[in-house]
């Protein structure tokens, strides 16, 4: 990497210091699943893998969330870790069971974690409230009628959930950045979609009840319905607010130093901006740090490999480490100014379990130092 005098210090210890964030996302600009043979590519990278039974999604996204949950609950009073990625990966981190319910972490007495399907919570919604027979049917299908509702109603029910435990800072570890984007724009999406369904209430509100009444209906399943969603409003608007505000709410980007994550990355604090959600810290995960004459990790995470030349740095790793100084000077060049840039090394080992976390979490708040003796 050239040498250049970095404007920001590069790590999160600005994270830890700011006393008022209340909700911190962490997410990738990148991430693939595979099922068996089928792909379900959440960015427009999709065209260029397929025919696979791999999943790459390993970015770092969760071990860096994990990792800073555990530093903040050196410094906060209490700590919840939310995955709202449908590739709940949480359990595995920490070796220990996740649920939809807060669960305290093994070995913490104040980081709780729960991992969350958002969209599994409309359903159990529709289920409980779904004693209405036909009627209840049609206005479940009204309601939902409205584009993007579903999810947005989902991540409703999940923020009056979390907001009710009164937790002092809420770290999310999200989706890929597709589904992080329509994750943040539900706010926004459900307070458009209650005004409308508010509006539809006393049109046609008396006229379904009616209609309930002479079905063999409850004659206040309309009202009940119409009354719920709007008991959300006023918890929408005010997570809407604190998600725009810089003081309770932050976005950390995780990527890696190639081309395609770091266009994602640029992709995603654009968009984040266009949603006026502050974002000032990138982290770069899996850095080779090369060390003459010595074993070179072999370069895919979470292996225990190595490859060793007698004379010689590995040649394939001397390569991807010149490639990825390439990528990590653009992105010093794009972001040095205004952002803080954390460089994590790659690893021999999977970061698995809590004490390979704390020691992993370490690295967030301070600075890597290769030792290239």
């Amino acid at each position: 990497m050239a040498d250049h005098e970095e404007t920001l210090e590069p790590t999160l210890q600005n994270v830890l210091d700011q006393k008022s964030l209340k909700w911190i996302f962490c997410g990738t600009s990148l991430a693939v699943h595979f099922v068996g043979r089928a792909a379900l590519v959440r960015t427009w990278a999709a065209p260029l893998i397929r025919e696979t039974n791999v999943t790459v999604s390993a970015l770092g996204k969760t071990t860096t969330s994990c990792s800073l949950a555990i530093q903040l609950a050196q410094v906060r009073e209490s700590v919840l870790l939310i995955s709202t990625d449908p590739a709940h990966n949480l359990s595995d981190a920490f070796g220990q069971k996740f649920s939809k319910e807060a669960t305290k972490v093994n070995g913490f007495d104040n980081l709780s974690a729960m991992e969350i399907d958002p969209t599994s919570a409309i359903q159990e919604m529709v289920e409980q409230s779904d004693s209405n027979g036909m009627m209840g049917t049609m206005m479940q299908d009204l309601a939902f009628a409205i584009p993007g509702v579903d999810e947005a109603m989902s991540f409703a029910e999940i923020m009056k959930h979390v907001k009710s435990m009164e937790f002092s800072v809420i770290v999310f570890d999200t989706a890929p950045t597709g589904h992080t984007l329509r994750f943040l724009s539900f706010p926004t999406v459900l307070e458009k979609a209650l005004g409308k369904l508010a509006s539809l209430s006393g049109r046609i509100g008396p006229m379904i009840s009616q209609m309930s009444n002479l079905m063999g209906g409850q004659a206040d399943a309309t009202e009940d319905m119409f009354s719920k969603l709007e008991s959300m409003r006023a918890v929408i608007t005010e997570v809407n607010t604190q998600f725009k505000d810089p003081e309770k709410t932050t976005f950390i980007c995780v990527c890696i130093a190639e081309f395609l994550s770091l266009y994602e990355t640029e992709r995603l604090v654009q968009e984040l901006t266009t949603y006026e959600i502050d974002t000032h810290n990138i982290v770069v995960n899996q850095l080779l740090f090369p060390k003459k004459g010595a074993p070179f990790p072999f370069p895919f995470p979470a292996s225990r490999l190595t490859a060793t030349r007698p004379d010689s740095n590995c040649e394939h790793c001397r390569v991807r480490h010149k490639m990825q100084q390439k990528y990590l000077n653009e992105a010093h060049e794009l972001y040095d100014e205004f952002f803080h840039i954390v460089r994590l090394p790659l690893l021999t080992e999977e970061v698995r379990g809590p004490a390979k976390l704390k020691e992993f979490s370490r690295m967030l708040v301070e600075p890597y130092q290769p030792d290239t003796d």
